[in-house]
């Protein structure tokens, strides 16, 4: 089963991964990148697993070959990605660029419609980016 795992900036700078929708667990993976904070979930899922194996209780169906989508936040998509020029990107998306930035430290509020216009515009981007060919 695939569930959705959101990929936050943490307040120390690293990153935190919390598995969304699962009623039968709590854990999440923390770390000082992503990829690490990646493994440390699949950790966690493993000692979820392996303490109902210890005391002899049936896994709960939504723990079965668990998957995880991995979703970013607005912070981190914007932190990871240090290649993406915030300037250039306001311009692409119409946005004020120290708004964009604030959005990037992670201290701003950002509502629902402002982050599906920055998730639209960088969908926009990326086809952009998938038409590109070499000849």
């Amino acid at each position: 089963m695939k569930t959705p795992a959101i990929i936050e900036t943490g307040p120390d700078g690293g990153y935190d991964i919390v598995p969304m929708e699962l009623e039968c667990a709590a854990f999440f993976g923390n770390g000082d990148t992503i990829a690490e904070a990646k493994e440390d979930l699949l950790n966690s899922y493993k000692e979820v697993l392996e303490v109902y194996e210890e005391e002899g209780i049936p896994v709960p169906e939504e723990l079965r070959n668990l998957e995880f989508e991995y979703k970013y936040d607005i912070a981190s998509f914007l932190h990871e990605l240090k290649w993406i020029n915030l300037s250039a990107l306001s311009k692409v998306l119409g946005m004020n660029r120290s708004l964009l930035y604030q959005y990037k430290k992670g201290d701003t509020y950002i509502s629902h419609q402002q982050m599906k216009r920055i998730e639209a515009g960088v969908h926009e981007l990326g086809r952009k980016m998938l038409e590109f060919s070499v000849k």
